[in-house]
């Protein structure tokens, strides 16, 4: 049934309410053409219906800024396709009637701020890129920010005034601090920034290769000449963040030797907004959200933020204080899955190229970035390289690990209260089955867990690292926190050792850092057990040994 012109009418009024909230909300001040006042404390204005030359039509919007005509936005329905009525915005953007074109930058030619907006979806095509392209945005750009493009062009007229421009003409690439996989990898970034590819580039390196070092050679390329102002660096998990917070304090400029952090502040991101100083934010992206929403954002490692991963997707409002402009790059580093899915909207938020870097990129990952690899280089081309040690697999099953197994009735057996740790003897009325998936969860087998580690002691020395003397550092991936708990005593008892030997590395325990910071370096501590905080992408440079006391859903294994 087709829509009538009083349904189309309405519908085009609920959008433009839509659109006068938004543009309020994003620091616009909303005017009706009868009623115009360029001296209002905002810096920009939007003009409602502004009749433009003859041959025309009526702009829905007429924005100035700082009391100049810089763009046009058209209003749509909501559900309407916006990149069909870009010839009409456009239409509106070459003419403007004699009276307010006196009032532009460029009288004779263009507006250089174009939108298409329908309430629910909005476009924008900067007249000051190279080939002009429209993109969604998530929320109207600041006055301040298109303010900002206008004087880079007005004051640089043979500089570009956007990144987009800008990276055209970055200067070749120093590849005497680089390993080749990384030459190529910073090589397909840049090339996808100057084809505007999708907005989106994927860096597919294996875990060793050094995806970090890249990620800030490449930051410091955009930030010093690419035109950038801001970068976000996306990390897995939140003790990830002082591991790359070092690499970026670390990093020495290939021009005059500087450190990165010398020249650029290298921050967390916290609440509220983002100091002009700041140009690279360090963060999880459970932590951007935190702060796209105004809240606090807790310091240090927070296990239940880390831990958060919501059920479904998270959407995000508009927060002035953190707008969609103000990273110009968003790099995740080591983050898989859930964040493609869950976490998209966070993502998507920010006006941004987004970069990801991952050893072992899913469909989801594919999906995201548009099948946009940049560059690719795989685990067995680094071990040929001789960048990383290939490594032997050492399988050691037990019958309940295969099967599981029954515990029956009449048999009493010691429960533990999860929360509070205290133990009580119950008598099993009935028999219990339980499947391999349970062990360590619901059901504990402290003998199954001593049988794994005695085979791994006594095999440790003739199989698995023959001729050594000395045991490996080893890290111990189990099930939950109880369950490494169970790891750690039976392996001291297992090695006849003390606590020295061997810690448990949770956000839980005592300390974390330092006894991360102890496995990296103490001649002692030999052993190491953790559920989740030492990830990919943890720097442990004497680690030989892996141990998984628990399912594995990596293709490589």
């Amino acid at each position: 049934m087709a829509e009538s012109d009083d349904e189309r009418l309405a519908a085009e009024q609920r959008a433009r309410v839509l659109i006068d909230r938004q543009l309020v909300a994003s620091g616009w001040a909303v005017q009706d053409r009868n009623a115009l006042n360029l001296f209002v404390p905002q810096r920009g204005i939007a003009v409602r219906e502004v009749i433009m030359k003859p041959g025309h039509g009526r702009v829905d919007y007429l924005l100035y800024v700082d009391k100049a005509v810089v763009g046009v936005i058209e209003a749509k329905p909501m559900g309407t396709p916006l990149s069909g009525v870009e010839w009409q915005s456009a239409m509106y953007a070459t003419g403007l009637p004699e009276e307010v074109r006196r009032k532009t930058l460029n009288p004779e030619g263009r507006l250089p701020f174009v939108f298409e907006a329908s309430g629910t979806e909005a476009h924008f095509t900067n007249g000051f890129d190279p080939a002009p392209r429209a993109r969604r945005i998530f929320a109207f750009p600041r006055p301040e920010t298109l303010a900002a493009t206008v004087r880079a062009a007005t004051e640089n007229p043979d500089e570009a005034p956007t990144w987009r421009g800008k990276v055209r003409t970055l200067p070749s690439l120093d590849p005497a601090p680089l390993r080749p996989a990384q030459v190529d990898a910073i090589n397909g970034i840049e090339q996808s920034l100057v084809e505007q590819r999708f907005g989106r580039s994927l860096v597919q390196m294996a875990t060793g290769a050094g995806k970090t070092y890249t990620a800030v050679t490449e930051a410091y390329r955009l930030l010093k000449w690419g035109g950038f102002k801001r970068i976000l660096f996306l990390v897995d998990r939140n003790n990830l963040a002082d591991q790359t917070m070092g690499e970026f304090q670390n990093y020495r400029t290939p021009d005059d030797g500087r450190r990165f952090t010398e020249l650029y502040n290298v921050t967390k991101l916290a609440r509220g907004g983002m100091p002009d100083s700041t140009k690279v934010a360090i963060s999880t992206i459970q932590r951007v959200f935190k702060a796209i929403k105004n809240e606090d954002v807790p310091e240090g490692d927070d296990q239940g933020l880390d831990e958060f991963r919501p059920d479904e997707p998270v959407t995000v409002s508009y927060n002035p204080e953190l707008p969609p402009e103000t990273f110009d790059l968003v790099i995740v580093d080591e983050a898989h899955r859930s964040i493609y899915g869950v976490w998209r909207g966070v993502l998507e938020y920010f006006d941004a190229h987004i970069v990801g870097l991952t050893a072992t990129p899913g469909k989801q990952t594919f999906g995201f970035f548009q099948q946009n690899l940049v560059s690719e280089y795989t685990y067995p081309q680094s071990v040929a390289d001789g960048v990383n040690v290939d490594f032997d697999i050492f399988r050691i099953k037990t019958e309940i690990t295969a099967n599981g197994s029954t515990i029956e009735a009449g048999t009493y057996v010691p429960t533990v209260d999860r929360s509070t740790r205290e133990q009580k003897l119950i008598r099993l009325d009935t028999d219990l089955d339980y499947t391999p998936g349970q062990l360590d969860r619901a059901v504990t087998s402290k003998h199954q867990i001593r049988l794994v580690l005695e085979t791994f002691r006594d095999r440790l020395f003739t199989e698995i690292f023959p001729g050594r003397h000395t045991v490996p550092k080893t890290l111990i991936f189990a099930k939950d926190d109880n369950h490494a708990e169970e790891i750690v005593q039976t392996v001291r008892e297992v090695f006849g050792k003390g606590n020295d030997f061997a810690a448990k590395i949770t956000y839980s325990a005592k300390d974390p850092k330092g006894h991360l910071k102890a496995f990296r370096t103490s001649p002692a501590m030999r052993i190491a057990v953790t559920v989740d905080m030492i990830a990919t992408g943890t720097d442990v440079k004497p680690l030989e040994c892996v141990m998984f006391m628990r399912d594995v859903r990596s293709g490589q294994y």
